[in-house]
């Protein structure tokens, strides 16, 4: 049995089981492994920290005999062993008759792996690319269903659910319209370098989707999202929600339309950096 890190959360040892390619530059990695049984989420935009080999290495190396000691002894480790740790979003989890985990999906956006792209690939990146049967990563998970690496957690009394996310954030924002009950009012804006990214998504939901797809010149975080936004006609709503997710500078940008511009209060509005442009996830954790 896998060493327990710290309620509610632990460390699972897994195996890809299998991949499928969902466009240009997204993949859908299948996990699998026995310590899945001790896997309890509720979903949505569930966190993850996800730890991956070096080339050449057979599994990450990520200090679990220690205990809570594991993070300090993951740092002290050289850093061409130390596991690659990057941060993701359940994408889904299916469960046997018993209600035992026994398997999860992440979706790996593939930065700089697009046709065309400037800038290098990435460790994960490339690491996804290449996925196979067999691959062993460990992740850092929830062991109670309801913990606090879930952000999306609209008021009761919420009669209009808001949702904007960049392409990073598009496994959070796809498994929070598949939460959502049948009647619920949606309105949702998705934006993505690619057409191929464009999926039929799947809701019970009263929700209608945006997609917003990049040109070339725009650079990411443009103002495309803004833009749209203040040109939408939200239907009425007296307790509307807000979940954004996505690039840090834009989500900021699109929470202070949302308070200032469009008057929600800011209790009722979630907002999620995952990641910040010209930013490695290793800088941006060092400046947390």
């Amino acid at each position: 049995m896998t060493t327990a890190v710290a309620a509610p959360f632990r460390f699972f040892s897994l195996q890809v089981v299998r991949t499928r390619r969902l466009g240009p530059s997204l993949v859908r990695v299948t996990f699998a492994g026995p310590d899945l049984a001790f896997f309890h989420s509720h979903g949505r935009d569930q966190s993850l920290s996800l730890f991956l080999p070096h080339p050449g290495q057979s599994e990450p190396a990520v200090p679990v005999e220690l205990g809570d000691g594991w993070w300090q002894g993951w740092r002290e480790l050289p850093d061409d062993v130390r596991a690659v740790m990057r941060s993701y979003t359940l994408r889904a989890l299916r469960r046997d008759a018993l209600g035992n985990t026994t398997e999860i999906d992440i979706d790996f956006v593939l930065h700089g792996m697009e046709p065309g792209a400037t800038a290098p690939a990435g460790p994960a990146s490339r690491w996804a690319s290449r996925a196979s049967t067999g691959d062993r990563v460990q992740l850092l998970g929830p062991a109670i269903a309801d913990n606090r690496a879930i952000r999306f957690r609209p008021p009761e009394d919420t009669d209009l659910v808001l949702i904007w996310g960049d392409e990073t954030a598009l496994p959070a924002a796809s498994a929070i319209l598949e939460s959502l009950p049948a009647g619920t009012r949606a309105r949702v804006w998705l934006e993505v370098h690619d057409p191929g990214a464009v999926q039929d998504l799947a809701t019970q939901a009263d929700a209608e989707v945006t997609w917003l797809v990049q040109d070339e010149s725009s650079a990411e975080g443009s103002p495309m999202a803004l833009g749209a936004l203040r040109e939408a006609q939200l239907p009425p709503a007296e307790r509307p929600y807000v979940w954004i997710a996505g690039e840090s500078a834009c989500v900021k940008q699109l929470r202070r339309h949302f308070v200032g511009e469009r008057g929600i209060d800011r209790r009722r509005v979630t907002f999620v950096g995952y990641w910040r442009q010209g930013l490695t996830e290793e800088q941006l954790r060092e400046q947390e």
